[in-house]
């Protein structure tokens, strides 16, 4: 196995580790295939009683009883899990619905974000749009009203304020353009994950990484850092819409057997069903094999005049063709999400030093870009608002 092979390798294995983790810990533990025993050595075992002839009779049927259960169980589990896979496939084909339906994109955050893109911006250009869109508005209003920010402002102008118009003109271009991107992603994200209980935080988590790592990268490399920063923020639009899809037709498909199963009187199945819960095999795997394709869909639906992802977003989907090079920006984002997949693997301890360096080798990280994520805060937004 060449080097270059061994690094491809090890990168799809992390980046589908880093898909494992979004899930749950003890998910990612166990598709490594870590397995949790404690092999300690007590001493003498502790005698027991020989089971009664009557007692090994009962307990051999226990476990066939139980053996049959399960395999009926991950039955019903296949069965339920390709109609929900064709049932998403099938809402996948309307890219139109899953933008507005399924993540809730107004069409006025592109014009938005289109306009903090360009050297012509103004918050007067801004106003109207931002009223239109009332959840902003409201989330503008209360980041100049937080205690942290009043403070900043001068004693003059540290007065409650209660308008969208205003609190634009306090926030300021520079910090709208990694404000508005980053509302935009937050509130798009879905309101309940269960049971996947941290998976809605670490979703938030990563796409903050991912555009602070993207800013970075470009800074050092004279990328269009607001460029690099708001497609960041976008990149994982296609996860959100994927675990919202699931999580909502999983409910859907699965009420409607259980409900089929109750009416027709079997009991097994109804019983089986009643164990299902959304599978995280299933959703890592679809995250992996189609988040962003979906991303590159609704990034393209979203038909932005200013910024140019859409050549970014096809190399990232197909990769180049023999002879071409990347675009700077995908070489950008290609790094940053490597990044910041990579720091949520680390810190659950789920990656080697070894596997890291391998893994930035086949971006070609420079020594330059590894010095300052390293330094670099990926948990806040670094603005003031005077």
């Amino acid at each position: 196995m060449t080097e270059l092979v061994a690094q491809q390798r090890t990168a799809k294995i992390l980046s589908q580790r880093a898909h494992d983790l979004l899930l749950g810990h003890s998910f990612a533990h166990q598709q490594i295939g870590f397995i949790h025993t404690l092999d300690i050595d007590y001493g003498e075992p502790m005698k027991q009683r020989t089971l009664l002839q009557v007692e090994v009779a009962a307990q051999n049927k226990r476990q066939q009883s139980s053996t049959a259960h399960h395999k009926y169980r991950a039955q019903a589990s296949e069965q339920l899990h390709k109609t929900i896979e064709t049932a998403i496939y099938k809402q996948l084909e309307d890219i139109d619905g899953v933008i507005h339906s399924t993540i809730g994109i107004e069409d006025g955050i592109a014009n938005i974000l289109d306009i903090l893109a360009v050297k012509s911006a103004s918050v007067g250009r801004l106003e109207p749009l931002v009223n239109d869109i009332n959840w902003l508005g409201r989330e503008l209003v209360t980041l100049v009203n937080l205690p942290y920010y009043r403070n900043q402002r001068s004693k003059n102008t540290s007065v409650k304020v209660d308008k969208p118009s205003l609190a634009l003109r306090y926030i300021g271009l520079d910090n709208l353009q990694l404000v508005i991107p980053t509302f935009a992603a937050r509130h798009w994200m879905p309101h309940s994950t269960e049971p996947f209980s941290l998976l809605k935080r670490r979703l938030r988590d990563s796409a903050m990484a991912n555009a602070i790592a993207a800013q970075k990268i470009a800074q050092i490399n004279n990328v269009n850092d607001v460029h690099a920063f708001t497609l960041g923020m976008l990149l994982d639009v296609g996860r959100i819409a994927l675990v919202r899809l699931y999580l909502k037709t999983f409910e859907q498909i699965w009420q409607r057997k259980v409900q089929l199963a109750r009416n027709e009187n079997q009991k097994d199945l109804h019983t089986a069903l009643l164990e299902l819960q959304p599978d995280p095999l299933f959703l890592t795997t679809l995250l992996s094999n189609k988040s962003i394709e979906v991303s590159a869909k609704v990034i393209d639906k979203m038909a932005f005049k200013y910024l140019p992802f859409k050549g970014v977003m096809q190399q990232l989907v197909n990769g180049v063709d023999k002879g071409d090079t990347l675009l700077p920006l995908t070489e950008v984002m290609l790094k940053a999400r490597c990044y910041s997949q990579y720091l949520n693997l680390k810190e659950h301890q789920l990656i080697e030093p070894d596997e890291a360096l391998s893994w930035f080798s086949h971006f070609k990280f420079t020594k330059t870009e590894l010095k300052t994520l390293q330094s670099s805060n990926f948990t806040n937004l670094a603005i003031q608002i005077d």
